[in-house]
C-alpha cells in the first residue's frame, strides 16, 4: 500500500506498506535530553561520538492533549495508536468535547468510546504478532495505550485484564507484583511462559508466546540495574523481536525507554542520559534486525517532552567559556539514581551521609545543603525531631528526599531545569523505511503519525474507526432487542462489572456473561450454570465504562456467539 499523507498542506509523506513495524518510545524525552546523553557518552567515551538514533533523525512532532497543547503519556501515545487527540489521562479512548478549548473539533456523541489501536488492528486484520517492551510497569500509561482502553490511566484492574485477554504475544516489562495469579494462569493456559524476576527462564524460554515481568512495580533506572536479575532494554527488545519475527505474517512492536520521563520528574540528570543511553542501544537492534530483514519500518519519537531541561543555566554566566569537563565532569562520577541514593542514606546513620555522597556522587554536601537534608520530612535519620524541621531560609530545595538529592547533583553541573512536570515543545522524529524515500521526515502532528503508522501495516486511520464500530459497539445498540442487565461487584476490593443477556441457542434459553476487561463470553443456561465447552473467545475484550454505564462490544456478537 502506498499512500500520502498531507502535512500542513506543504509536506508529503509517502507511506508504504511494511511486514513488520517496530515503534520506540523514549518517555518524557525532550531535545536536550538526547544532547546531554550525547555529550555525556562523548565525554565518557572519546570513541563514541554519536548516538546509535542520530542517522535516522528526520524531522519533529507535535503532541497534544485534545483541549490542551501539553499532553501527559496516556493521550499522547493514544493518539500515536488512534489517530484521536483525547484528555490527560484517558488511555485510547474518545475524550469528553471541549469546545472552547480543543485543539481539533471533537464529537460529545462519542465521548467514551474506546478506541481501536494500530497493534490491535495490526493483530485483528493481518494476523500479525504483537509485543509489549518497557521499564515501567505493564499497564502503565504508554503500553497500556497501545493494548486497553480507560478514561482514568490509574484504573490499573481495568486495564490489566484487558492486556491480558488482548492476545498480545510478548510482554517484558516491570510489574512483576501487579500481575494477579489468575491472570497468569489464564496466560498459561493459552501456553505462555510466564515468569517473574526470573531472567535466565527468560533467556532460556524457547516458546514464541512469553511474558517475562520484572520488579514489583517498574523495573530498575539502567544506572541502578543488577545486570544479574533485570535484563537491559536492549536485550528485551532483541529477545521480543526474535520471538515476534517468527510469524510468517509479520509483527508490530511498543519499545518504551519508560524512565526517561520518570528521571525527568526528579530533575536527576544522570538516570535522564543514562536511561536514554539504554534506550539508544535498543534503537540499535531495531535498527540492525531492520536493515538485515529488509522488511521492518523503525520509527522512534517521544511521546512529549518534560522538565524543560538546558545545557547552560543562568547563575553560569560564563556557559560559553564553561568547558566539556565543567558542564559533564561532575556527572560523569555519579554512580546511582537520587532515588537509590535516598534509600541508601535513609538506611545508614546520618554520620555516614558524607560518606555515602563521596562514594556515590564524587563530592560532599555544604553546610547548607546538609541543613536542608536534615530539615527534609522525608529524611528518616534526621536528628531533627520531624515535627522541628523547617525549609532552609532563602532556598529553593524541593521538599521531596530524591528530587532534594537531584538538586544537589545537579548543582554540579552545567545543566538547569525549569519544571518537574511535562512541556509542550515538539519532539525529534527518527525513521528507518527499506526505501528510504518512504521514511517520515519534515514536522508532523500526532494525527498524521498515527496515519503513518496504519500505512506502515497496510490500513489507514478509517479503517481504525471501521475496527471500531465493529468491536466496541455501545451494548444498548447490540443488544437493545434483549433482555440484558450489568451487575457491579468488588473482586478482591477491586471494581468489577459483568453484563449478562437472555438468548436463545436453538430452542434454549441461555445467559450470554461477558466480565469487564475479558474477551471471553461464557454461555451459560438459564440458571447461570455454565455449559461445558461452549465458552467463546470475542477477538477483542470487552470495555465497560462506568460513567455512562455502557459496555463496549462486538457489534454482531449475537450472532458471532451463538454461530458457534
Amino acid at each position: 500500500m502506498l499512500v500520502a499523507i498531507g502535512v500542513m498542506s506543504s509536506i508529503t509523506v509517502n507511506a508504504q506498506q511494511v511486514k513488520n513495524v517496530i515503534l520506540l518510545i523514549p518517555d518524557g524525552c525532550s531535545l536536550a535530553t538526547v544532547s546531554s546523553a550525547r555529550w555525556y557518552q562523548w565525554y565518557n567515551n572519546p570513541d563514541k561520538e554519536f548516538l546509535y538514533v542520530d542517522p535516522y533523525l528526520s524531522g519533529t512532532v507535535r503532541t497534544t492533549c485534545s483541549n490542551a497543547p501539553i499532553g501527559d503519556s496516556a493521550p499522547t501515545t493514544s493518539c500515536f495508536m488512534t489517530g484521536y487527540n483525547s484528555r490527560a489521562g484517558w488511555v485510547s479512548t474518545y475524550p469528553i468535547a471541549d469546545e472552547k478549548n480543543d485543539i481539533y473539533p471533537m464529537d460529545p456523541a462519542k465521548a467514551y468510546q474506546p478506541l481501536t489501536t494500530v497493534l490491535e488492528a495490526a493483530k485483528i486484520m493481518y494476523g500479525k504478532s504483537t509485543g509489549l517492551v518497557c521499564t515501567c510497569e505493564f499497564p502503565h500509561a504508554t503500553p497500556a495505550d497501545c493494548s486497553s482502553h480507560s478514561y482514568n490511566r490509574g484504573k490499573y484492574d481495568w486495564i490489566i485484564p484487558q492486556q491480558v485477554h488482548n492476545g498480545i504475544n510478548v510482554i517484558i516489562g516491570g510489574g512483576a507484583g501487579l500481575l494477579p495469579d489468575e491472570s497468569a494462569q489464564f496466560l498459561k493456559d493459552k501456553g505462555y511462559g510466564v515468569f517473574k524476576n526470573d531472567i535466565n527462564a527468560m533467556r532460556s524460554y524457547e516458546g514464541d508466546n512469553m511474558w517475562a515481568l520484572y520488579g514489583n512495580s517498574d523495573m530498575s533506572y539502567d544506572i541502578d540495574r543488577d545486570p544479574a536479575k533485570q535484563p537491559s532494554l536492549a536485550e528485551m527488545t532483541k529477545i521480543a523481536i526474535q520471538k515476534l519475527s517468527h510469524n510468517p505474517n509479520g509483527f508490530f512492536l511498543m519499545v518504551e525507554g519508560s524512565k526517561v520521563d520518570w528521571a525527568a520528574h526528579n530533575n536527576d540528570v544522570i538516570s535522564m542520559v543514562t536511561d536514554f543511553i539504554a534506550f539508544d542501544e535498543a534503537c540499535h537492534e531495531a535498527f540492525e534486525f531492520a536493515k538485515k530483514d529488509g522488511n521492518t519500518a523503525v520509527i522512534v519519537v517521544p511521546d512529549h517532552g518534560n522538565s524543560g531541561i538546558s545545557i547552560g543555566r543562568r547563575d553560569q554566566g560564563d556557559y560559553s567559556q564553561r568547558t566539556k569537563e565543567q558542564l559533564f565532569g561532575a556527572m560523569s562520577k555519579y554512580k546511582a539514581s537520587s532515588d537509590a541514593i535516598s534509600w541508601r542514606i535513609n538506611s545508614v546513620p546520618f554520620e555516614d551521609v558524607q560518606k555515602v555522597f563521596k562514594e556515590m556522587c564524587g563530592f560532599e554536601l555544604t553546610e547548607r545543603e546538609l541543613e536542608a537534608l536534615k530539615n527534609c520530612k522525608e529524611y528518616e535519620k534526621s536528628p531533627i525531631p520531624k515535627d522541628e524541621r523547617k525549609p532552609v531560609r532563602g532556598a529553593l530545595y524541593s521538599s521531596g528526599l530524591s528530587r532534594m538529592i537531584a538538586q544537589f547533583m545537579t548543582e554540579r553541573t552545567g545543566i538547569a531545569f525549569t519544571t518537574n512536570g511535562h512541556t509542550g515543545e515538539d519532539v525529534f522524529l527518527a525513521s528507518y523505511h527499506p526505501q528510504d524515500q518512504f521514511r517520515a521526515k519534515g514536522m508532523l502532528t500526532n494525527v498524521q503519525l498515527n496515519e503513518y503508522l496504519c500505512n506502515m501495516i497496510g490500513t489507514t486511520h478509517a479503517s481504525l474507526d471501521s475496527l471500531t464500530a465493529a468491536n466496541f459497539a455501545a451494548h444498548t445498540e447490540v443488544l437493545k432487542e434483549f433482555d440484558c442487565s450489568i451487575t457491579t461487584t468488588k473482586h478482591e476490593g477491586k471494581d468489577a462489572a459483568t453484563l449478562t443477556v437472555k438468548a436463545m441457542k436453538g430452542n434454549k434459553a441461555v445467559n450470554l456473561v461477558m466480565h469487564a476487561g475479558s474477551n471471553i463470553v461464557e454461555v451459560c443456561t438459564s440458571k447461570g450454570k455454565p455449559i461445558a465447552n461452549s465458552n467463546v473467545e470475542l477477538p477483542s475484550p470487552v470495555i465497560f465504562v462506568d460513567k455512562n454505564n455502557t459496555f463496549y462490544l462486538k457489534r454482531d456478537l449475537i450472532d458471532y456467539v451463538l454461530g458457534k
